[in-house]
């Protein structure tokens, strides 16, 4: 079993120490609440007085803090500990913060990877948690069975920067879902009818819907988005129309689908409508 130090302790940093104390580790812990750590030392961790002091005999170190700023300052307390050692951050933020975490890390003779949870603190340990990792292979490899007992590790590549952008790629996906399912909630509901009894046929719809995404992906990465279409632009566009129409009718506010209604309508505009809905997305990665 790997020793290994803990940096930050709130909801995630706390369930990532319990689970490689669960898994038989030697973990010790750091936070600059102190508090925090007592529950942690009880269930067998070593409570480290400084981030230098918790790197100083770990043969890996994980790093969960609220951004990089912070993380940037924990290491900064930290900097003369680095030299030689394998570094972690599992913290949020963007690929530009990832790669210059790296780049600092790197500087001052410390491993790196980044990664990306894709779980709720509950989950870690458990079925259906995800974590993204990329920066360096060799780190990933040395320490793959402390960082599987974690959750599913899915590794991406020596780019440190990618873990960060599927992870805010997948949650944009998740908002986008969320966003829909609040505007359709505000439609029904304001005709006095009830969100629970009209997701019986929520659910199954976005179901169905969803088994057109792997043709989407297709015709994004091939560029073909008149290839085999069912549903084109044009007639999707008066549909978004009417749906923006119903809600201003209803007093329900069109922001979450306003922005799809404008871009369709800005893709037939340009002579697009004979696509598939896929084609947005010429707009989406070229938008000013």
């Amino acid at each position: 079993m790997s020793k290994i130090s803990v940096l930050g302790l709130g909801a995630m940093g706390s369930a990532l120490a319990a689970t490689l104390l669960r898994n038989g580790h030697s973990v010790t812990v750091w936070n600059r609440t102190p508090a925090r750590a007592e529950p942690l030392a009880a269930a067998g961790a070593r409570i480290a007085a400084s981030p230098a002091d918790a790197m100083a005999d770990a043969d890996l170190t994980i790093l969960c803090v609220v951004d990089y700023a912070a993380a940037r300052a924990v290491l900064e307390e930290a900097e003369g500990a680095l030299a030689g050692r394998d570094l972690v951050n599992l913290t949020n933020g963007t690929p530009r913060d990832a790669q210059e975490l790296a780049d600092w890390v790197a500087a001052k003779g410390a491993a790196y990877l980044d990664g990306g949870i894709m779980a709720i603190p509950p989950m870690i340990g458990e079925a259906g948690a995800l974590i993204l990792y990329s920066g360096s292979t060799a780190l990933f490899e040395r320490h793959k069975p402390s960082l599987l007992a974690l959750a599913e590790g899915r590794f991406l590549g020596e780019d440190p920067g990618r873990a960060a952008l599927y992870d805010l790629a997948l949650l944009s996906g998740m908002y986008g879902l969320f966003s829909g399912f609040l505007h359709a909630g505000a439609l029904v509901t304001s005709s006095g009818a009830g969100m629970s009894d009209f997701l019986t046929l929520l659910l199954p719809w976005l179901e169905a819907m969803s088994g057109t995404l792997p043709d989407l992906a297709g015709k994004i990465d091939s560029g073909l988005h008149d290839r085999n279409v069912v549903s084109n632009l044009a007639m999707q566009a008066i549909a978004l129309e009417n749906i923006v129409r119903a809600s201003r009718e209803q007093n329900v506010a069109p922001d979450f689908i306003n922005a799809m209604r404008r871009l369709t309508a800005m893709r037939v505009d340009q002579g697009h409508g004979g696509d598939d809905i896929s084609g947005v997305i010429e707009l989406i990665r070229r938008l000013e």
